[in-house]
């Protein structure tokens, strides 16, 4: 991948060097970041209410507003009045956020090789991880189409095939 032009770079002030690596976490390194990303990205839940009750890791609602402003500042995610109800906003991935999927399958497959993980809840990882690049690109394109262009999910895409999975496990538990 290469380096993005100037720009195209996030709104994310430089941070204590100019490495990547030490960028990226400081921008994604506290607790919840990620972890909302997932969410929004997996679970197809946008608006503040639906991310907060589907916390499987119990996010309190200040860190979650606080996390949801921090990643809209710095580009990651959009906000957008829902026109169904003037006081619910709908946040949408970017496209810097839809790019971090291989980041987070790669995430997902380390914890699922070291980590006593639930099965549930390790399927979605060991199919990313399965299905590399070419799923991941897939996983991509439909988010862009979802997030960045307001299309329906698909109902036979990725995300599709990842919460199926996800259920059948589940069931199973």
């Amino acid at each position: 991948m290469s380096q993005p032009v100037v720009a195209d770079q996030l709104p994310f002030p430089r941070g204590r060097s100019g490495c990547p690596i030490n960028m990226t976490m400081e921008l994604l390194g506290d607790r919840w970041s990620l972890i909302v990303l997932r969410d929004i990205m997996f679970s197809g839940n946008t608006h503040f209410r639906e991310l907060l009750a589907g916390s499987m890791e119990g996010i309190a609602s200040n860190i979650l507003a606080n996390r949801l402003a921090k990643l809209v500042g710095a580009g990651l995610l959009t906000r957008h009045d829902d026109p169904t109800h003037r006081q619910k906003v709908d946040y949408r991935l970017t496209a810097a956020a839809i790019e971090l999927v291989p980041v987070l399958a790669q995430i997902g497959a380390w914890g699922a090789r070291w980590l006593d993980t639930a099965p549930a809840l390790t399927i979605r990882a060991e199919l990313l991880a399965e299905g590399g690049p070419d799923l991941w690109e897939r996983f991509m394109a439909e988010l862009r189409a979802t997030h960045l262009h307001g299309a329906p999910p698909p109902p036979d895409g990725v995300l599709a095939e990842l919460t199926a999975a996800y259920l059948r496990v589940a069931a199973r538990s």
